[in-house]
C-alpha cells in the first residue's frame, strides 16, 4: 500500500503528563504504581496523526505547538505503545528523534475519558489500516477471491405453492361486467319493492327512456301569461258565462241601470 502524502488528525488531548519509568526487569509488564506519579517530568498537548499506514504520536507544547518529542507506530497493540498492568489511565510508548535513537517514557491522563479515547484512535487506524491491505490483495488477485454459488446442490429441491398463484389469476381474469349506457342520462335499476322516481333533466338535455328521446315539458314562466280569450266571442260562449242573459242582446253594464228594467237575477249559490 503507498503511503499518502497527507496528514490527517485522529485524536487530540489537552492535558497529559510524561513520566521517568525505571527499566523492567521482569517480562510481567509496567506497573504505573513505580512511577512517581505526583512528580511528572513534563506536561503538555497529546496529538495522533496518520500518514498513509503510520500513526504518530505528538507531545506538543499547549502555547506554542512546540514539539516536545514523537512516538512513530507502526502497529498496535505493539512495543511502540504499551499498557501497564495496574492501571487503564498510563501507557509506555517508544520515542524516537531524527537520528534514531529511541526511548521510553511513560505518559498518563487525569481524565479515564481521555485514556479510552486515545486507545480506541490507535485502534481504528490500524484496523483501517489491515482491511486496505485486503483490499489491494482482492485487487491484485480478483481471481483467488471466494464466488457467490447460487446454484441448487444435489438433492436440493423448493415448493412452490401454485393454488394461491390460480386464485388470483381467476380473479384478475373476471373482472365484474358493468351495465352499458342506452346514451344521453343513464339510469339506474330502482331498488327492490320500490317505486321509480321521474328525474328532470336541466333545460335544454332530454331525457333517455327505453332508448327514446323524450322532450320535456316546459311550464310557463310568470312572464309568460295565457292567451286572453277573443273579445269577439260568439253569444253561446256568453250565455255559457252568464246563463240569465239571453242571446242577441247586449250586456248591461254593472252598476248602471235605465228605467224600466229590472236587476239581472244572479243565482245565488247556497240558496
Amino acid at each position: 500500500m503507498e503511503e499518502s502524502g497527507y496528514e490527517s488528525v485522529l485524536c487530540v488531548k489537552p492535558d497529559v503528563h510524561v513520566y521517568r519509568i525505571p527499566p523492567r526487569a521482569t517480562n510481567r509488564g509496567y506497573r504505573a504504581a513505580e512511577w512517581q506519579l505526583d512528580q511528572p517530568s513534563w506536561s503538555g498537548r497529546l496529538r495522533i496523526t496518520a500518514k498513509g499506514q503510520m500513526a504518530y504520536i505528538k507531545l506538543e507544547d499547549r502555547t506554542s505547538g512546540e514539539l516536545f518529542a514523537q512516538a512513530p507506530v507502526d502497529q498496535f497493540p505493539g512495543t511502540a505503545v504499551e499498557s501497564v498492568t495496574d492501571s487503564s489511565r498510563y501507557f509506555v510508548i517508544r520515542i524516537e528523534d531524527g537520528n534514531g535513537r529511541r526511548a521510553f517514557i511513560g505518559i498518563g491522563f487525569g481524565d479515564r475519558g481521555d485514556a479510552f479515547d486515545f486507545n480506541v484512535a490507535l485502534q481504528d487506524h490500524f484496523k483501517w489500516v489491515k482491511q486496505q491491505c485486503e483490499f489491494a490483495k482482492q485487487a491484485q488477485n480478483p481471481d483467488q477471491s471466494p464466488k457467490l454459488d447460487l446454484g441448487f446442490k444435489e438433492g436440493q429441491t423448493i415448493k412452490l405453492n401454485i393454488a394461491n398463484m390460480k386464485k388470483k389469476e381467476g380473479a384478475a381474469g373476471n373482472p365484474r361486467a358493468r351495465p352499458a349506457s342506452t346514451g344521453g342520462l343513464s339510469l339506474l335499476p330502482p331498488p327492490p319493492g320500490g317505486k321509480t322516481s321521474t328525474l328532470i333533466p336541466p333545460p335544454g338535455e332530454q331525457l333517455s327512456v327505453g332508448g327514446s328521446l323524450v322532450q320535456p315539458a316546459v311550464a310557463p314562466t310568470s312572464d309568460q301569461l295565457p292567451a286572453r280569450p277573443n273579445q269577439a266571442g260568439s253569444s253561446s260562449d256568453l250565455s255559457t258565462i252568464f246563463p240569465h242573459v239571453t242571446s242577441g242582446k247586449e250586456l248591461p253594464h254593472l252598476g248602471q241601470r235605465k228605467e224600466g228594467e229590472a236587476f239581472l237575477s244572479w243565482p245565488v249559490f247556497g240558496a
